[in-house]
């Protein structure tokens, strides 16, 4: 065993740890030194976004100390911000030892003379960012690791907008938890008159906000038997999402009987992701039976939408995160247009790894359409620095996330279903599906296919290893993908964009993020990132090409998806 790693551990053995914690430690020496070697290598990193790991004892996992030492320094500096009047709104989801981490943070919060306004049992994340900005809150915990397998939890901190912190908070807030060295300086109780429980009171706050975002409640009205299947996964959702399409009018909601208790072991999926087909099986069987309208399922903490329909040939599909996007954003620029409310200084913003059919869309109805980085507290950020200037509508990322007016701060699929169950309904009234609208769409605009591959490297040398990938596209950029000249490539870890055909530069004015782009002669797009929150790189591609008409869907479909096929064997990822 390392010596730093034995000094890690042996202080655990000694130090005021919980029993538990040590017989653990101590079977794991016997049984599984190597897994015991990975739980305390180095500390868990409190990154720009808090907390997520795998759950168990030691410093680079998730439990209660590493919570706890969290929560001091998160305290510590939201009392260096606002002074001693301070008050935080805490939620949790589904997950095993979610309200544990929650009541923990309470706790600590609370004996650091913090006002906690803690929800009573499982909300959905984007309630939490609802709850921050309602109760005037200068921060907030959600404790969950969104869509992660069962063996992983979370910790994410939230600024006074109901926002993730952007700079400096995020720097800042790093370094002060960086600064609590045990678990002897954290205030683990005493404050417990400081916790207020909240619950339905703010549910129907954020209710009725989520309300007053239909577009169309006539259309709703007239369709309110949309056949509609809904999963919430085990997850958070069931809490919210069912009031809310009953709020907007809709009457024939079928909820997954098999997934609709919460269930941090989320016995019937091995990944609680609304992206992946496995996930989505039991809801897409239902629906086919049902003969339904449409399927939507939310992952644990209730803040991403996996959307369902049936295709031109009657099957059912799953959109990907980017047509999502794409329907929702110019539903909304087109509703608005529509029923006369759409201003001059409306504006869309999207993350730069999501699909340029949006910015095609938002051009063409002259809409400003803003790239930033990847993350909701990006655009959470754009639309503070826009706020008295420009009128923000919709927000969203390929990753299944959208953000529906400002309100909320984070992405919330609660509105989203509930908008998206509008779309579906405002197409029926007109006798069509969301996928004609999507197939009309792409003959409008040009058919615009997306695909993410994502390369898992786990344990001490994953992130070494995701680096040197990162190095090589960043030193041996391509000059070429597919027969095809690469015109630009954008460093945003630089800050450079560089033509490469007549060698232009220039700054890219936007926060430092490792990212790399590659912009080819035709239109693809292809993107390099490692994730913020998983062991992972992603890489992303975006293609396109005229769709002469309805008819020419499949083949055309056929041609891009070859194409991508083709790239990603270039780039040895496939």
């Amino acid at each position: 065993m390392d010596k730093n790693i034995q000094l890690k551990i042996d202080n655990w053995l000694a130090g005021d740890y919980d029993e538990g914690s040590k017989e653990v430690i101590r079977k794991m020496e016997k049984e599984d030194p190597d897994q015991l070697a990975d739980a305390f290598y180095k500390n868990l990193e409190f990154g720009t976004g808090g907390l997520r790991g795998i759950m168990g004892v030691g410093t680079n996992r998730m439990n209660q100390y590493t919570v706890g030492m969290a929560t001091q320094g998160y305290s510590n500096y939201l009392k260096q911000c606002f002074g001693d009047d301070v008050k935080v709104a805490i939620a949790h989801d589904c997950r095993n030892n979610s309200r544990d981490f929650a009541e923990i943070a309470a706790n600590i919060f609370g004996a650091n003379g913090i006002k906690v306004f803690l929800f009573e049992s499982l909300r959905p994340t984007p309630e939490l960012s609802f709850a921050i900005r309602h109760l005037k809150c200068q921060g907030g915990v959600v404790c969950t690791a969104s869509h992660n397998p069962k063996e992983y939890n979370g910790y994410k901190a939230y600024w006074d907008d109901g926002a993730q912190m952007v700079s400096p908070h995020d720097k800042n807030v790093i370094k002060e938890v960086e600064k609590i060295a045990s678990i002897e300086d954290v205030k683990w109780t005493g404050g417990e008159r400081n916790i207020t429980i909240i619950g339905k009171e703010i549910d129907e706050a954020y209710l009725d906000m989520v309300k007053s975002l239909s577009v169309y409640p006539d259309v709703c009205k007239a369709q309110h038997d949309l056949k509609i299947v809904y999963t919430p996964i085990h997850g958070s959702g069931i809490m919210l999402v069912p009031q809310a399409l009953e709020k907007f009018g809709f009457t024939n909601v079928n909820i997954v009987k098999e997934q609709m208790v919460p269930d941090g072991n989320f016995p019937t999926v091995i990944y609680p992701n609304p992206e992946e087909k496995e996930t989505m099986s039991i809801g897409l069987k239902q629906a086919q039976e049902l003969d339904a309208d449409i399927l939507l399922g939310t992952d644990p903490d209730a803040d991403r939408v996996g959307v369902g329909v049936k295709n031109n040939k009657g099957e059912w599909i799953l959109l990907n995160g980017n047509q999502t996007a794409m329907l929702a954003f110019n539903y909304m620029i087109e509703a608005r247009k529509a029923k006369g409310i759409a201003q001059p200084n409306d504006m869309v913003i999207k993350t730069i790894v999501t699909t340029n059919m949006i910015d095609v869309i938002a051009k063409d109805n002259g809409v400003a359409c803003y790239n930033v980085l990847t993350g909701f507290k990006w655009i959470s950020s754009l639309i503070k620095e826009k706020e008295g200037k420009e009128k923000y509508i919709i927000g969203g990322e390929e990753s299944f996330g959208l953000m529906i007016g400002d309100m909320v701060r984070d992405k919330d699929s609660v509105s989203a279903v509930a908008l998206i169950c509008e779309m579906a309904a405002y197409e029926k009234n007109k006798g069509r599906s969301l996928f004609d609208k999507l197939v009309d769409l792409y003959v409008q605009y040009g058919f615009y296919k997306e695909n993410l591959v994502s390369i898992t490297k786990k344990g001490m040398n994953g992130a070494a290893e995701i680096a040197k990938m990162m190095e090589n596209d960043r030193k041996n950029p391509p000059a070429q993908i597919d027969g095809v000249a690469v015109q630009k490539v954008l460093d945003y870890e630089f800050q450079q964009g560089r033509n490469l055909t007549d060698g232009a530069s220039w700054k890219i004015d936007l926060p430092k993020s490792n990212v790399l782009q590659f912009e080819l002669a035709d239109g693809t797009k292809v993107s390099a990132r490692p994730s913020g929150t998983e062991p992972k790189i992603k890489y992303y591609f975006s293609v396109n090409m005229p769709l002469a008409n309805a008819s020419a869907f499949d083949e055309t479909e056929k041609k891009l998806d070859e194409k991508i096929s083709r790239i990603e064997k270039q780039l040895g990822l496939k």
